[in-house]
């Protein structure tokens, strides 16, 4: 983004010309992060989950390496290296404890950041190119969240494995010579626990390149704002730093209150109690469950229980299961209101409200749930209402609502209809 009031990066010593010469990193940091970025002047804390998911995916790569040091991708001994890491290696309790619980926290600010995307439509032009990257980032994410679930070698990562893995046998024809594939043989074991540690290992830095492209593309048009209306002058924006780097700060230290009071004091609050068992094929656990964070794909997955014609129930379940993230990619084209804030669009606002985030909230409760009655009837309710929702609610709301007036301006939005106030200081009398 290059607004022309913007502030020039100038170095203020030799060493610092030198550098900006020879390799601009300063410059780009200052431009990226610095005062040289200009940004809206009205964003809350909702826009805080950005800064926060970037925190974490380098928490989860720094602990993930040192964890790596010390774990052995082989089924005979990976139960005993975790235990090993936990009892034995110095601070290994802490690196493990921090990984686990960290990529909860990871998902519960990337829903949060996502849900924000959504009810302020920072999918819409011109930002669609940002909106497909993050949900690439939040695919890889999913990825290599459940590919770590299986190193530890429990009851529930050996058994999630073969029920994940089993999902590519519905596919027809080619789904069971993927699945072997995947596995490496016909079971989780050696094979599999090998290609599972290399591909988490791998991933997050796969991850980090999407997520630089993910702010390059953000840096083009610049940030939205919670008004969903463009910077049309300087009044409109301040600098990034220090600005929003002090707001950053602030959302960073509450985050890092409440991962330390999860780390210390509930550490395997979020885990499940049959994967501090050590895993046993010839033993089935009552229930098999992924973590928390893929219950509601984990609850559609499951709303499907009856054959549709000749497509089978689990094959359309695994469809379904996919395209619930898949349609994301298409939400900047389904959602063809000219408004984007969810503040200015009334009949939008009651269906997110009390129709979506419901949905969401019944769907983690279900998919978390023994797959019985009522949860299976609520799950197809829920799933039902989600598809719903984004491919003939918001399409049809779009196109028929009538939004509020909205502020000429940023500036206007936040300081009301003075006219100086908005157009600028130097605004003429005569205006």
């Amino acid at each position: 983004m290059s607004f022309p009031w913007a502030k020039q990066y100038t170095p203020t010593n030799g060493f610092m010309r030198f550098m900006d010469e020879k390799l601009p990193l300063p410059r780009l940091v200052y431009n990226a992060v610095g005062a040289g970025y200009p940004v809206p002047r009205n964003l809350n804390y909702m826009w805080n989950f950005g800064v926060l998911a970037g925190f974490c995916l380098v928490l989860q790569i720094v602990t993930g390496v040192v964890l790596a040091m010390h774990y052995a991708a082989n089924a005979q001994v990976a139960f005993a290296t975790t235990e090993h890491i936990m009892r034995d290696v110095n601070w290994g309790w802490l690196m493990r404890y921090m990984h686990a619980n960290g990529a909860s926290f990871f998902f519960i600010v990337i829903y949060l950041h996502i849900f924000r995307g959504f009810f302020y439509s920072s999918y819409k032009a011109p930002r669609e190119m940002i909106w497909i990257l993050g949900v690439v980032i939040f695919l890889l994410l999913m990825a290599t969240a459940f590919l770590g679930y299986v190193l530890p070698w429990g009851q529930m990562s050996f058994w999630g494995a073969k029920v994940i893995t089993g999902l590519f046998g519905a596919i027809p024809l080619v789904g069971e010579p993927i699945q072997v594939w995947l596995l490496g043989g016909f079971a989780p074991d050696n094979a599999a626990l090998n290609r599972f540690f290399s591909l988490h290992f791998l991933l997050p830095f796969v991850t980090a390149g999407v997520v630089i492209l993910h702010i390059w593309a953000l840096h083009i048009p610049g940030s939205s704002n919670p008004t969903g209306v463009e910077i049309k002058s300087e009044s409109d924006t301040v600098p990034f730093h220090p600005y929003y780097t002090a707001k950053d700060g602030f959302g960073l230290g509450v985050f890092l209150i409440l991962l330390s009071i999860m780390v210390f004091f509930l550490p395997n609050y979020l885990g499940h109690p049959d994967n501090y068992i050590e895993a046993n094929p010839l033993s089935t656990p009552a229930l098999i469950v992924p973590e928390w964070y893929f219950w509601p794909f984990y609850a559609i997955l499951r709303a499907f229980t009856m054959d549709f014609f000749f497509i089978p129930a689990k094959l359309m379940g695994v469809l379904a299961m996919f395209s619930a993230i898949l349609i994301w990619f298409i939400l900047p084209w389904l959602d063809r209101s000219p408004v984007r804030s969810g503040h200015y669009r009334p009949l939008f606002r009651k269906f997110f409200w009390f129709g979506l985030i419901p949905a969401m909230l019944v769907l983690f409760i279900c998919g978390g749930a023994p797959p019985y009655e009522p949860y299976v009837m609520l799950s197809q309710a829920a799933t039902a209402y989600y598809f719903l929702h984004f491919l003939v609610i918001l399409p049809i709301v779009s196109k028929i609502e009538t939004p509020q007036p909205m502020p000429y301006s940023i500036t206007e939005a936040v300081l009301g209809s003075d006219k100086k106030a908005v157009l600028g200081e130097n605004a003429s009398p005569a205006v």
